[in-house]
């Protein structure tokens, strides 16, 4: 399993939370970021998860694919970031 989707199930956060959040991210990456925040994570796992974000971006496509979302959202939203 993606350490992105175990941290987050290992907090009591739901599949569909994790799916929405997965859909919002391929949308909108900064968005998702306010999105992780209410999550309610504790601060110690909120900054390790985005320590991973930060440190392997791969890990944000693993988890787009094993939960079934397109990733060419992701790469969209990255080159709308970039202009």
């Amino acid at each position: 399993m993606n350490p992105i989707i175990a941290m987050l199930k290992e907090n009591n956060i739901s599949d569909q939370q994790i799916s929405e959040l997965f859909e919002v991210l391929t949308q909108n990456p900064l968005a998702a970021m306010a999105t992780i925040s209410q999550l309610g994570l504790p601060q110690d796992k909120l900054q390790l998860l985005m320590g991973q974000v930060m440190q392997n971006p791969a890990l944000i496509k693993e988890a787009v694919e094993e939960l079934g979302l397109d990733f060419s959202k992701v790469e969209a939203a990255k080159e709308q970031l970039q202009k």
